[in-house]
């Protein structure tokens, strides 16, 4: 088994799916976090200048999906064939379309600004995309195939990020999408880190 070095911020944001992935698969990690003047000294050595990144036998790589993608096929859920790997990746990337909408949120300093931009991502950006979840969504709670891929665990990640900076009930009435939510939850290793996880501001 490799060695693995996860690094990031003390918080969830985009290290956490890496987290998640770890603990879904049971695979033993280290688990380092760095603030301050640990980053900067850190930054210069790192491939793009930012975190997350993972050291797999002492062999650094960053970008949270190509680390995300490299823990599910460690741990079995990067799908079983390549049609199921490409329909995880699609699943990934519409999360990550939202993204651009919603950093800004948490950037935002003036709160009326912010308030605005929140009700606009909740109303009118939002609904939309998580219709088209539902859709792809299983009647059995998985977007691919019929158990637990890194695009369950990812939705389930992006969910959370979304309710700290967009607080609310956003997949009420969607049973499918529920239904996900659940199965990553259910999942033995991840209802364990869940529980552990430190608290954090993000």
């Amino acid at each position: 088994m490799p060695s693995y070095k996860l690094t990031y911020f003390n918080g969830r944001g985009r290290g956490e799916l890496a987290r998640l992935l770890f603990a879904a698969g049971g695979i033993e990690y280290e688990d380092v976090r760095v603030a301050g003047e640990q980053w900067q000294e850190l930054k210069p050595k790192t491939p793009f200048g930012q975190l997350p990144i993972l050291e797999v036998d002492g062999t650094m790589i960053c970008e949270s999906r190509a680390i995300g993608r490299l823990i599910a096929k460690a741990a079995g859920l990067a799908g079983k064939t390549d049609l199921e790997a490409a329909r995880a990746d699609m699943i990934i990337d519409g999360c990550d379309d939202l993204l651009p909408k919603l950093f800004p949120i948490f950037g935002e300093k003036d709160e009326n600004k912010k308030a605005e931009l929140k009700k606009e991502f909740a109303e009118k950006t939002l609904p939309p995309a998580l219709d088209h979840f539902e859709k792809l969504a299983s009647a059995e709670g998985y977007f691919v195939g019929k158990s637990l891929t890194w695009a369950d665990v990812n939705f389930f990640a992006f969910m959370g990020l979304l309710g700290v900076v967009v607080p609310g009930d956003h997949i009420k009435g969607k049973v499918n999408l529920n239904k996900v939510m659940g199965n990553v939850t259910s999942n033995p290793g991840i209802a364990k880190w869940l529980k552990e996880r430190p608290e954090t501001e993000f």
